[in-house]
């Protein structure tokens, strides 16, 4: 066993460490590092913990960790980069749910039960708002994953005067908080599972309220809740490490979801409250002009042979596909050939944020030529051609020009802007969100039929021919 002194250390090390970690995610070329820095903090915060003086069954934990460790290791081994995302949220789940078991555990425990007076009454407070953050955590990310990986519809479950209901549930929450508090012994514990229940509830109908192109904000926001209930749960548990470890995962989710909804022209408090994806459109309103006309990959190749610059813009399809691979060989071979290659990367291309840049930097693609939106946008009035491939709503104009598509307001990707557009995709298919594309029918726009990695390899074979 360890001093306490000893684990003081330990715990503001690998606070240091957390932080350094934070730093490092905040770049491609350090993401690395900050992966490591993470690691080994938490390694080092978990052996401070078991080690701990006032730790018992020992025994048990680590045969507990162990366990834990080798289900990690398999998961993490066994789920692909596309379903990623899913992983994410349902990993959120678990934090939410610990977060309202520990809160009951922490009330029925003798010592919390022995405090008297303004000390009771606080943490009275801390297991009521963390339980209430940790099942709205657990139920909205069950949600999240469900819509995520298809087994929930991706349009937004809208009903009149949701928000007067979800309202009307907290003000009674507050109530059933004040009463709990006010409970002689464990007395409360009815209002504590009131409270839960309802919380729960609230998780279920604030995600299901969001629609599908919105998801990887709510991803990042409840991996702010995921934080805030990991350190309720630490103030539960008078964890110093877990208090500091939660708020900065719940500070930086919150940051980050600040950044994507200014992104996506979204209000920060409408993802909070369930807001967005408030319209029961599933398409365009607009009456879409033009024609669909298609190439073959020997058209494509001599469309890229003659072009002087190149920006290529990268979606789920890509990923589905796996196609990021043959694409680096073949943006390898346009380099070479002199040609300027770019990527455009949109804040919410794929289903989680940075998705597209993980996978386009497993495939050795250059840091320096993976651009965000706002970087490329107003080069792409003077690009030859942009290559679409599997990516669908963050290049639609509807998202500028339609007030009745579900993604009105979301600043998209001018792919339109270029003299030829080559879109890549399995069929006329809608995207996540519902939403027709009018890119497809536009004059400089050819449609690329068939799977995406296929495509860009016997897009290469031409080329080197």
């Amino acid at each position: 066993m360890i001093t306490e002194h000893i684990q003081t250390a330990a715990y503001l090390f690998a606070s240091i460490l957390f932080i350094l970690s934070l730093g490092g995610l905040s770049s491609q070329e350090s993401a690395k590092r900050g992966v490591i820095y993470g690691i080994v903090g938490m390694i080092i915060a978990i052996l401070a913990t078991v080690l701990g003086g006032e730790v018992h069954g020992v025994t048990y934990i680590i045969i507990a960790i162990a366990i834990a460790s080798v289900i990690g290791v398999i998961v993490a081994r066994k789920v692909e980069m596309t379903a990623m995302p899913q992983l994410v949220a349902i990993l959120h789940s678990f934090v939410g749910l610990a977060a309202v078991l520990v809160g009951f555990g922490s009330y029925i425990d003798p010592h919390s039960q022995a405090l008297e007076g303004v000390e009771k009454n606080i943490h009275l407070v801390e297991v009521f708002a963390g339980v209430f953050i940790g099942a709205i955590t657990f139920t909205g990310s069950i949600i999240a994953w469900g819509k995520l990986d298809g087994k929930i519809m991706s349009r937004p479950l809208l009903y009149p005067g949701r928000h007067t209901v979800n309202i009307a549930l907290v003000i009674i929450s507050i109530v059933l908080g004040v009463f709990f508090v006010k409970a002689p012994g464990t007395e409360g514990m009815i209002y504590l599972i009131i409270m839960t229940v309802i919380a729960l509830y609230i998780g279920v109908m604030l995600v299901m309220a969001i629609g599908g192109a919105d998801m990887p904000v709510v991803i990042s926001m409840l991996n702010s809740y995921s934080g805030w209930a990991a350190a309720a749960a630490g103030f539960m548990l008078g964890n110093d490490l877990l208090i500091v470890t939660g708020a900065l995962v719940g500070s930086s989710g919150a940051i980050l979801s600040i950044i994507m909804c200014e992104a996506m022209n979204r209000s920060f408090w409408s993802v909070i409250f369930g807001g967005f994806g408030n319209t029961t459109s599933s398409g365009s309103g607009q009456v879409i002009e033009g024609e669909v006309t298609s190439i073959t990959h020997e058209e494509a190749a001599e469309l890229l042979k003659e072009a002087n610059s190149v920006v290529i813009v990268p979606g789920y399809g890509m990923a589905v596909a796996k196609a990021q691979y043959p694409l680096y060989e073949m943006v390898d071979f346009l380099r070479k050939e002199g040609k300027e290659v770019r990527f455009a990367i949109h804040p919410v291309a794929g289903r989680l944020p940075g998705h597209m840049n993980v996978l386009l930097a497993e495939a050795k693609v250059p840091y320096d030529i993976v651009l965000e939106m706002d970087e490329i946008n107003d080069e792409l009035a003077d690009t030859d051609v942009v290559m679409v491939i599997g990516a669908n709503d963050v290049v639609n104009p509807g998202a500028l020009d339609d007030e009745t598509s579900p993604i009105y307001g979301m600043p998209v990707i001018r792919a339109w802007d270029a003299g030829t557009v080559i879109v890549m995709k399995r069929s006329m298919a809608t995207g996540y969100s519902g939403a027709e594309n009018p890119l497809f029918y536009k004059q400089n726009t050819e449609m690329l039929y068939g799977d995406a990695k296929d495509s860009v390899n016997k897009i290469l074979t031409d080329l080197r021919k």
